[in-house]
């Protein structure tokens, strides 16, 4: 036996933080049927033994700047030992800053549009004997750091995106062979989230009024004696530093002629954010450049611009080799789609999307540090192809994928590919719902369908306890979730509101079946009981009848969004329906989590009201037998997901669920709300086969046609490109047609609809957690659609867990791989049922295509 993974805060090594850690670890055995026996878990003289093998919280003291040992002494059932050691350092904890946040007061950010980059520089000197070094440093902006020239440390975007009001993060780095001498820490500060343009309708300011540096350097000598060297009016500050534009949307401008020493320096001013917000180590994913993508084509375009097929959409930044003469401006714009071989960019609305780069003489390097970009393409102008060598990096958030799925279909494997790939795209700092035009905002109804398809794929623990924090400080008194988060500029008010609102309870549920940590349920628990209660506010409002009062129509839903039927108005028509269901199924999660919780009282409270809820939907509603009196998709699909119906009603409901699909000629006419629980619906109410020839759809609306069209990643819109190849711009409201558009709500990287990824996990490859973590689970793979095998897996915390299946001659095999500590209910097609603990077991048994 032998420790596979050993985890602080999800992190092998290089934790920071000013927190309590939580430990984890996996095991990995030869021998099948290894479960741990016990565990000790010690931190320089404190120790615990247990039993748990994920978030034992480190209980013993912390104190600033310090290294703790980690050891882990694991003892399996078969009494093999194993150990395993790894550290964290405790950030500033309470250590007051002796730094000052610093600017230039003189500065005045021009309306509606993003700051010029600062930069800020302080020159010192570093004596002999130093041992170690290192700086923490924060930013109202994003910032970049420069020691001698070379960049410090590879993140993008420190220090991430939050609700800035409430909490800040700093990052801490070490600075390995600082010499002896003379050195200068150069900052560069551009506006970011918290001072640039921001939201369609372009507002700035909307955490401070200009950027602002903070930063400590620690200098520490053999001799014990530690140098502090912290921001305030000693640094210089600049704002006409080779940086000159940098925002989300426009892009970034870069000037490699303009030299630190031909930059006009002052003294900086101090200054200190709005309000009192918390200032913390590092908690969430840092976004890094992730890999390198090379062009598949190029083509000159009619109007003379060069056109770089990278053959995948993503989030990310051009990086050049450029042969140049001193003053050439190079520039690269960046587009989703091509449109008769030129750059299609009325979809971007106001974004320019464009970089450009002023050129010193001979060989040099460009890539943008303090923007990103959505595309698939990139239009070249202002040098030659023979002078360029083009590739681009994929930017995003740090997140360990988890899982995989593949299968005998290729193009339902595309299909994967464009969900993991639309993940990555939308997970820069925070769950983004495009990376492309000007928007990239936390819209928390794209994340509450993506959450469990999410929570599959990546390991998504710091990245959502992160943006959950932010939730939490923006919720408002009275329960309401924020439309995004951080809320940051955007117009829509604090409120309780369907699926939006409901990702509270969805994102957090679907992260601890993937992770087993029951500490981010405790976190967000509060947050989930006082959304119920204003979802329970709102639905006893203007209302008499005990079935009224637990119909949620109140304040506004934003319906079956999306949905290829109709336009917004049809869509919020349907707010009530698609409100109290959710209401039901919420009311039902956090009654599980109640009773995970020690809290049987709250338990039975959700139950009793998710059944009141229930009687509720069925009699206003429907029929009393399955019959809804205002027929829609979603409107079948929720009720039959989310365990509202029984018996005879549950096959009505599926017969005119199908009936509908088939009304729209096998096609889906589902929204945001609907469209992850569909195949669920169909295939888990014994209509198989409807479930895989929805699947298996090649027109629109379809997830294959995305696919077959060409596209790489999830679209907005199910027919975002139309098939004889134009782009849909049309208005979402009636009369509106492309021509009229702005470029109206067509994304081609939104993941909205790939929450489909669930079923493929759940349902095809068959794996389904029981416990969270997958401490128990289940393997029960679907059968249909002409698959002739398919294989899924996820790396739970207790190691990977996979199914993997195959028809041939009549006869299924099944393989299926059960970590140590965990056990496993296979259900073979036939209908028999096998319990495993770890290992790896096969199975077989005769299979008939129906």
């Amino acid at each position: 036996m032998k420790i596979t993974s050993l985890t602080i805060d999800g992190l092998a090594s290089g934790l920071v933080t000013d927190e309590a850690p939580r430990i984890s670890f996996a095991l990995g055995a030869e021998a099948p049927g290894e479960n741990l026996q016990s565990a000790v878990i010690a931190v320089d003289g404190w120790s615990v033994e247990t039993r748990e093998q994920i978030g034992t919280v480190y209980a013993g003291p912390l104190k600033p700047f310090t290294e703790y040992l980690v050891r882990v002494t694991a003892t399996g059932s078969s009494g093999d030992v194993a150990e395993a050691a790894t550290s964290f350092r405790a950030g500033r904890l309470e250590t007051p800053w002796s730094g000052q946040w610093i600017t230039d007061r003189a500065y005045e950010t021009p309306k509606k549009q993003s700051p010029v980059p600062m930069s800020f520089r302080k020159t010192f000197v570093v004596g002999a004997g130093l041992r170690r070094a290192w700086l923490e440093a924060t930013a109202l902006g994003v910032y970049e750091l420069e020691l001698n020239g070379a960049k410090v440390g590879a993140d993008y975007f420190a220090p991430g995106f939050t609700s800035y009001e409430n909490q800040i993060q700093y990052q801490t780095y070490d600075l390995d062979g600082l010499g002896d001498g003379e050195n200068t820490l150069t900052a560069t500060v551009a506006g970011g989230w918290a001072v640039g343009s921001y939201t369609h309708k372009r507002k700035n300011k909307i955490y401070a009024d200009r950027q602002a540096f903070l930063c400590e350097l620690h200098l520490e000598y053999a001799d014990g004696t530690v140098e502090v060297i912290a921001t305030g009016p000693d640094w210089q500050v600049s704002t006409d530093g080779p940086f000159r534009m940098a925002e989300w949307y426009d892009g970034e401008t870069y000037d490699a002629t303009v030299a630190q020493e031909s930059q006009s320096w002052k003294q900086a001013d101090t200054t200190a954010p709005r309000g009192t917000p918390r200032i913390v180590a590092q908690y969430g994913s840092p976004v890094r450049a992730q890999q390198v993508m090379h062009p598949v084509a190029h083509s000159v375009a009619a109007s003379g611009e060069l056109i770089f097929d990278f053959g995948q959409n993503f989030a990310g930044v051009v990086s050049a080799i450029v042969r140049g003469k001193r003053g050439q401006a190079v520039t690269f714009r960046h587009a989703e789609v091509l449109v008769d071989g030129e750059l299609f960019v009325k979809s971007l609305r106001t974004a320019k999307a464009t970089a450009t780069y002023t050129c010193v003489e001979g060989e040099q390097t460009y890539s943008p540090r303090l923007t990103y970009m959505g595309f698939r393409y990139v239009g070249v102008s202002g040098i030659t192809a023979e002078d360029l060598d083009l590739t681009a990096l994929v930017v995003h958030s740090d997140l360990a994928e988890t899982g995989s799925f593949t299968s005998s279909d290729p193009l339902i494997n595309a299909l994967q590919s464009a969900i993991q790939w639309g993940g990555r795209s939308n997970f820069v700092d925070i769950p983004t719902d495009c990376p492309q035009r000007d928007e990239r905002e936390g819209w928390t109804g794209d994340y509450a369908v993506f959450a469990t398809t999410a929570s599959y794929n990546f390991d998504m623990s710091r990245f959502m306890r992160k943006w959950l924090r932010d939730l939490k400080s923006e919720q408002s008194p009275g329960g309401g979730i924020p439309m995004v988060v951080p809320r940051a500029g955007n117009g829509f008010p604090v409120m309780a509101t369907s699926c939006w609102g409901d990702v509270c309870v969805l994102a957090p549920w679907a992260e601890y079946l993937a992770r087993g940590d029951l500490g981010l349920l405790r976190d967000q628990y509060e947050t989930m009981t006082k959304f119920l209660g204003a979802a329970s506010w709102w639905s006893g409002l203007f209302s008499v009848t005990k079935n009224a009062r637990r119909i949620w129509r109140f304040p506004f839903h934003f319906g079956d969004w999306t949905a290829p039927d109709g336009a917004v108005r049809d869509w919020l028509a349907k707010g009530k329906w698609i409100g109290t269901a959710y209401f039901a199924n919420s009311c039902g999660i956090v009654a599980d989590i109640a009773d995970l919780l020690g809290n049987p009282g709250d338990a039975a409270r959700y139950r009793a009201l998710r059944e009141e809820i229930i009687v509720a939907y069925r009699a206003k509603f429907t029929d009393g037998n399955g019959l809804l009196a205002k027929e829609f998709q979603t409107g079948y699909v929720l009720p039959l997901h989310f365990g509202m119906t029984s018996g005879a009603e549950t096959d009505q409901m599926a017969d005119n669920l199908v009936r509908l699909i088939d009304d729209a000629d096998g096609h889906l006419a589902t929204g945001f709300p609907g469209t992850p629980y569909i195949l669920f619906a169909l295939s888990d109410s014994g209509r198989v086969d409807d479930a895989f020839r929805l699947l298996q759809q090649t027109s629109s609306p379809s997830w294959l046609y995305m696919v077959e069209s060409g596209g790489t990643t999830i679209w907005e819109r199910w027919d975002a490109l139309r098939p004889d190849g134009t782009v849909n711009t049309s208005s979402l409201t009636a009369g509106g047609g492309d021509d009229s558009s702005d470029g109206g709500m067509v994304s081609f990287n939104h993941y909205a609809a790939g929450a489909v990824g669930d079923w493929l996990y759940r349902r095809v490859a068959g794996i389904e957690p029981i416990e969270g973590g997958y401490r128990s689970f289940r393997v029960a793979p679907l059968m249909g659609g002409g698959l002739a095998s398919a294989r899924g897996s996820v790396t739970t915390p207790y190691g990977q867990a996979s199914s993997d299946w195959s028809v041939a001659d009549g006869v299924f095999t099944l393989a299926v791989e059960v970590p140590v500590s965990t056990s496993c209910t296979i259900v073979l097609p036939d209908g028999t049922e096998h319990v495993r603990t770890s290992g790896r077991h096969e199975f077989q048994c005769e299979f008939v295509a129906a």
